[in-house]
């Protein structure tokens, strides 16, 4: 398998003004674009956290996403991402907002 076509799995979350923004809607339908699986939440904190999963190439445009682009009306502060590992199959059949 090529670099790019490695599977991953990758927590992310989102600081900054992210909540009632329809962040996690465009975060889902830019995450189905990409073709990756997995969620997103908001938190009691006022940030949005989730996790992303699919190839390489693609989790990575997703981060920068996350990083630089998000909602239209978002003000993203900063995005960190933890527990990046290679999966063999992906655990998600699609991309959901958890309520």
């Amino acid at each position: 398998m090529a670099d790019g076509d490695t599977l991953i799995s990758v927590d992310y979350e989102v600081f900054g003004k992210v909540q009632g923004v329809f962040f996690r809607k465009y975060t889902q339908a830019e995450s189905k674009k990409l073709g990756l699986v997995g969620w997103v939440q908001n938190t009691d904190q006022g940030t949005v956290q989730g996790q992303l999963q699919g190839p390489v190439s693609k989790v990575r445009r997703m981060q920068e996403w996350l990083k630089m682009r998000g909602s239209p009306k978002s003000h993203i502060d900063r995005a960190s991402f933890s527990n990046e590992k290679t999966v063999l199959k992906l655990d998600y059949s699609d991309f959901q907002i958890v309520k």
